[in-house]
């Protein structure tokens, strides 16, 4: 009851504040969404898509299908078709009709001009695509083949729908600067939205009305315009949802359980846990220090871990836990369940303390924590950032845990650069990390981001604990050459990883964090969710997302009477 007072009481003053935004926009005409900047916009290339404003990728620059997770399907986009005419052949159609903002046609020159940035710029991300891409052939104005050396069916698969393509006749002239890290003011897309114009505090897109997918595939947005707000704190867009001055926010929000029972927002789904799974958060160790080199202490943490009191206390059930494996809902075809029953975990404080007695882990001084077989004391840490309040709380539950069974593991809140420095240097103890293991069109960039290989002195890119396994890596290589409709060939491969990581457990899948998303329904109804009724698409405006079905979202929504 005083949870629900006290939340009453935040609604009132949050309804009652003033919180200004700069110019306001026709209401009828624009939506408003947050989550996703936090800082000013400043740059709008999709060759540096980590830096660019919000729907820079999705909204202005498109990719050449859209892929949903949610059904495992692509929809060809800017591209008519693609298939593999032989092993390493790949035979792509350009949509014809599609024109750039500007007026001028996109043809296959755009494409090929786009893909050859990755061969003639190393500082282009997709440069390393040139170790087994070999020729992109120019067969006519709108077919292309790609050929390869090595053809990586996996990543292709991930690149036909996060690569956005990018006018030739008006890149062709820049300088490698300019293409790597210029700010690509003014951009000219082939998108449903063009550029109006940035704030400190937004950006504003309004409505492309020569969109061609408006004539070609009867779509429109219903938005003139959306203006993406940065996020000054949970509790301001919180406030702003229920005054119904913002429409979507992708923030993680307190309170959404009663806020959801008394109507002031809908969610995904109707009850606990309210949100889709986003990407999934482990526990790292790092694997170069002692007792963490040990897989038996390792796998002695996972049973020491009430993961079930971390979704239930710190999230307030609006997450999961997770499976075993790690993977996400959407990848639960690809989980072997007899793998799991014979190697899986699960919370078991006597079990851990068991694990831990039989490997030589033992308490010799009497202070409640064991020392290793030499006698040595074991003193460890497990961070993450000052300020990210579920994390913060979820590693006092995870230290609690460990306490218990005679692990000494103190929590630490380094702000954001000293936790990144720790985790990517590999000076850390334990960490909590999820920054790679997001929904995509395959499980291999979940394992490529969890075994990421080679190790070196800065791991920015996954595999924070150097979990150093050849036949692993190895593996993950053969299920990246794997085509995307062998399922049957994934799924062997998934197996024997799955075999290895809950033997070696080189990191702890904990739980899947949400896809946070609540709208208001006060000016504009029909968002996605799970009822029948609705769109079923990703409600989600953070980067790499419209290309998974949020631009499609824009096509459904309506006006509340």
């Amino acid at each position: 009851m005083f949870k629900k007072i006290a939340m009453l009481a935040l609604v009132i003053v949050l309804l009652c504040a003033g919180i200004a935004f700069g110019q306001v926009y026709e209401r009828s005409e624009t939506i408003y969404t947050t989550g996703t900047m936090w800082g000013p916009p400043s740059s709008w290339n999709p060759i540096t898509p980590w830096a660019v404003a919000t729907g820079t990728r999705g909204l202005c620059y498109e990719s050449l299908f859209l892929y949903d997770p949610l059904i495992d399907e692509y929809t060809p986009w800017l591209a008519e078709s693609g298939e593999w005419i032989s092993s390493k052949v790949y035979e792509l159609k350009v949509r014809k009709g599609i024109k750039w903002s500007d007026g001028v046609m996109f043809t296959a020159d755009d494409v090929k001009f786009t893909f050859e940035l990755g061969k003639n710029y190393e500082g282009v991300y997709y440069s390393t695509m040139w170790k087994w891409l070999t020729d992109v052939e120019k067969v006519d104005d709108y077919t292309l083949k790609f050929h390869f050396s090595d053809a990586l069916y996996q990543e292709w698969g991930n690149v036909m729908y996060s690569m956005a393509m990018v006018p030739n006749h008006i890149w062709k002239d820049r300088t490698e600067e300019e293409v790597t890290a210029g700010a690509n003011e003014n951009p000219v897309g082939s998108g449903a939205y063009l550029y109006e114009s940035h704030g400190a505090d937004r950006m504003v897109w309004v409505r492309n009305d020569k969109w061609w997918a408006t004539d070609l595939l009867g779509l429109k947005p219903a938005p003139k315009r959306i203006v993406d707000l940065i996020n000054a704190s949970n509790n301001v867009s919180l406030g702003m949802v229920l005054k119904g001055e913002l429409d979507l926010s992708n923030n993680f929000l307190p309170g959404v359980a009663d806020l959801v029972n008394w109507g002031y927002v809908t969610t995904f789904y109707p009850e606990a846990p309210y949100m889709l799974s986003a990407n999934t958060a482990f526990l790292f160790m790092n694997l170069t220090k002692k007792p963490m080199d040990d897989p038996t202490f390792r796998r002695a943490v996972s049973f020491a871990i009430d993961v079930n009191q971390i979704v239930n206390v710190a999230y307030a059930n609006l997450v999961e836990a997770t499976d075993p494996t790690g993977l996400l809902p959407t990848w639960l075809k690809y989980v072997d369940q007899d793998v799991v029953e014979k190697l899986g975990f699960s919370y078991d404080p006597e079990q851990a303390k068991a694990i831990l007695a039989d490997a030589g882990y033992k308490d010799v001084d009497g202070d409640g924590f064991v020392e290793a077989s030499d006698g040595s004391k074991i003193e460890l840490s497990i961070i993450v950032p000052f300020g990210w309040t579920d994390w913060m709380e979820s590693i006092k539950i995870i230290a609690r845990g460990c306490q218990t069974v005679g692990i000494n593991l103190q929590c630490e809140y380094p702000d954001f650069g000293g936790y990144a420095a720790q985790l990517y240097g590999g000076t850390f103890d334990m960490a909590i990390n999820n920054f790679g293991s997001q929904v995509s069109n395959t499980p291999w960039t979940f394992y490529d981001w969890l075994f990421q290989t080679p190790i070196q002195d800065q791991m920015t890119s996954g595999n924070f604990g150097r979990y150093d396994n050849e036949k692993v890596f190895d593996l993950v290589v053969e299920l990246d050459k794997t085509p995307i409709d062998d399922l049957a060939g994934m799924q062997d491969i998934i197996s024997q990883i799955q075999e290895i990581q809950l033997t070696d457990t080189p990191a702890i899948p904990l739980w899947y964090n949400g896809l946070w998303c609540q709208v208001s329904n006060a000016v504009w109804t029909n968002w996605p969710s799970a009822a029948e009724d609705t769109p079923n698409y990703l409600p989600c405006t953070w980067g790499g997302y419209w290309q998974m079905g949020a631009v499609l979202m824009l096509c459904e929504l309506e006006l509340a009477k």
